[in-house]
């Protein structure tokens, strides 16, 4: 059984959920990401990392505006 960390670091959250440092970044500014600020260290809450990727799946699953027409 593997256990998941409570936090990652920048490059760790990177390779988790697999996209780059800027869209890190992106997400990070707009509020979709909840960090903690620690010394210099930026370091991102998993439970936000596994928060974002359930809405993101949820959005995805409703119709668009052309698949209703």
């Amino acid at each position: 059984q593997t256990i998941e960390p409570f936090v990652m670091r920048g490059p760790q959250t990177c390779r988790y959920r697999d996209i780059g440092r800027s869209s890190l970044y992106v997400l990070i500014g707009e509020g979709e990401i909840e960090i903690v600020k620690l010394g210099s260290s930026t370091l991102v809450l998993t439970a936000s990392l596994r928060s974002l990727v359930e809405r993101r799946r949820k959005n995805s699953d409703e119709p668009t505006a052309e698949a209703v027409q």
